[in-house]
């Protein structure tokens, strides 16, 4: 997966007066099949905000040691000896607690719960990272205590950042009979779930601030368990290059202790290189790259580039832990690797938002950038409100309601965090409870919550709906509780728009939509009720309940002239190359 866009405008002029040129409204032929969006020569008139086939995906996050203990034989509840590591837990006030040990989840509950996750309407999974991690806690670093920041003393690698092993699969994971490509496999053969790999190559494990070294800790060993790189416990500024050892590491602090990677070493880009073609091998789908930030963008295009050749098409999109939309996009550029990103701006405005009933849809607009050029393709990026590194989204029930809502009816590829389904540890960051253990008993108590139950409804439609997924967002009114806008996807197979209508207040509200809106049935994806446009007829009044969303699809050609327009600009920024190629064939 590549994003490639040419940055020359060309005129549309005339492409526009021959799109016109082609419609034929009802009221005028009647019988006549739809003609609408068609140039003279009947070359339909492409709209869309991407092709990428992932965009049609959606994804459940979840943290592997905190989802659901399968298998109990793999806990190693005796790991660690004078550093334990399984169930350290962190004491707050008033009974409140967070952990930083391991606590059992594995590959065996993740697939006893797959049905779970797939008929939410989730389409693919992501783990956190896989590799092997040190076996004691880190007796380096700051000690963490419930409610800190940014402190490793007394950790474990629970979460799967820390790896001393990138070829070999933690032992807390797999199980007697269920390797990690049998996971995968049977993820996609049994339960039509995708995989999605967490690549981490920017680190190791805590490195240094020991007392003493301990095993494994800033260690990075071969497929053969052979040490290629070790850190020794020696400060980072202090690290000699000319040893073999140390070269693979920079001589400048990095993430906490953590071990740095020198992005300069050719030998730490072919370690990496053989260990993620290792694992995609196994059945993965796409791959989210940690950290993506911290290195710099020349080491990720040879890195993207290796792995492209053997794997063209593969989906990669990265976390660059940034509110600023132009510094993000910067990854998103063919000459810096061209993947996709976490859209951190569009994670602000979303939790910003719905946390506040008082708040106003219009706040969202500018975090989309639907046609600026500030991204290669904002409709490639993923969209979330929370995550492991940060708080969970404050919001009420309903809150939650409303921003799925949205999630899933706007540009952008939609990503859960575990537990946002239930409100699970609500507003909490990391060392308060963000990362607990969630459990089969919390599992089968979502499936009649209210949030669970509004998520999979949304959540299906996008599944089966493509202008959901690919469609050209044109934006109509945003204004206080209620938004309204089109997505359009039109092809020469197949021509669908959407009408998303959403309230996020207390109260229904209704709606009358007269602008840009064309001809034919509107038909309500979930009620079935339908809406015929007509000369005669030419709005469409209706009511949305509290806190819910209605979406009316119209599967004929576009037909109103003024959406053309509209939609032709927009697809002139987004895609110019596209216009040239269909403005050639007309």
């Amino acid at each position: 997966m590549k994003f490639t866009r040419t940055l020359t405008l060309t005129p549309v002029a005339a492409l526009i007066s021959l799109a016109l040129s082609g419609c034929v409204s009802q009221h005028q032929q009647a019988a006549a099949p739809t003609t609408a969006g068609k140039a003279a020569n009947d070359q339909v008139v492409e709209f869309y905000g991407t092709k990428t086939p992932f965009a049609s995906q959606s994804v459940y996050f979840l943290l592997t040691d905190r989802f659901v203990d399968g298998d109990s034989s793999n806990n190693q509840e005796t790991q660690g000896g004078e550093y334990p590591t399984f169930n350290r837990p962190l004491k707050g006030p008033d009974g409140q607690e967070a952990n930083v040990g391991y606590m059992g989840g594995d590959f065996q509950g993740v697939l006893n719960n797959a049905d779970y996750i797939r008929d939410m309407g989730f389409t693919s999974v992501w783990l956190t990272p896989i590799f092997d991690n040190p076996d004691q806690a880190y007796s380096g670093g700051e000690e963490v205590v419930y409610g800190s920041y940014y402190k490793d003393g007394g950790k474990t690698g629970y979460h799967g950042y820390w790896p001393n092993n990138f070829y070999h699969v933690d032992e807390h994971l797999p199980s007697k009979d269920l390797t990690f490509a049998d996971f995968t496999r049977k993820l996609k053969q049994d339960h039509d779930l995708n995989f999605i790999l967490d690549v981490v190559t920017n680190h190791g494990s805590p490195a240094y601030g020991m007392p003493e070294q301990q095993e494994k800790f800033g260690v990075i060993y071969d497929e053969n368990w052979q040490v290629v790189a070790d850190h020794q416990n020696i400060h980072p500024e202090k690290l000699d290059p000319n040893n073999p050892m140390h070269a693979f590491f920079n001589t400048h602090t990095g993430l906490a202790q953590l071990s740095d990677v020198n992005e300069n070493s050719e030998a730490a880009l072919d370690y990496f290189e053989g260990a993620y073609l290792k694992w995609i091998a196994q059945g993965v789908h796409a791959l989210r790259v940690d950290t993506i930030k911290e290195m710099p963008h020349h080491f990720w295009k040879k890195f993207f580039d290796r792995i492209r050749k053997k794997y063209p098409d593969i989906f990669i999109f990265g976390e660059s832990y940034s509110y600023e939309a132009e510094f993000i996009a910067e990854h998103t550029r063919e000459e810096n690797g061209g993947v996709s990103v976490l859209d951190f701006p569009g994670r602000k405005a979303i939790s910003e938002l719905f946390q506040e009933p008082g708040s106003d849809f219009k706040d969202l607009i500018w975090y989309l950038h639907l046609d600026d050029g500030v991204y290669q393709n904002p409709y490639d990026l993923m969209t979330f409100y929370d995550n492991h590194d940060m708080e969970r989204m404050n919001a009420s029930d309903m809150g939650f309601v409303d921003a799925n809502n949205w999630l899933f009816t706007s540009r952008g590829i939609p990503v859960i965090y575990y537990g946002s389904e239930v409100n699970f540890m609500t507003g909490k960051p990391e060392h308060q409870g963000n990362r607990n253990y969630l459990g089969q008993e919390k599992i089968e108590e979502a499936k009649t919550h209210i949030i669970h139950n509004e998520l999979t409804r949304i959540a299906q439609l996008r599944k089966n709906t493509v202008a959901l997924q690919r469609g050209l967002q044109h934006n109509l009114d945003f204004s206080g509780q209620t938004a309204s806008f089109y997505r359009v996807y039109q092809d020469q197979e197949r021509s669908q728009t959407a009408l998303v209508l959403l309230n996020k207040g207390d109260s229904p509200a209704s709606f009358t939509v007269t602008e840009k809106l064309s001809q034919g049935t509107w038909t309500d994806a979930f009620s079935g009720e339908q809406y015929v446009v007509n000369a005669g007829q030419t709005e469409i009044k209706t009511q949305v309940k509290a806190h819910g969303v209605k979406v009316l699809l119209n599967n004929g050609r576009v037909e109103n002239p003024e959406l053309i327009t509209a939609l032709m600009a927009q697809q002139q920024k987004l895609n110019p190359e596209q216009m040239l190629a269909s403005q050639a064939a007309n």
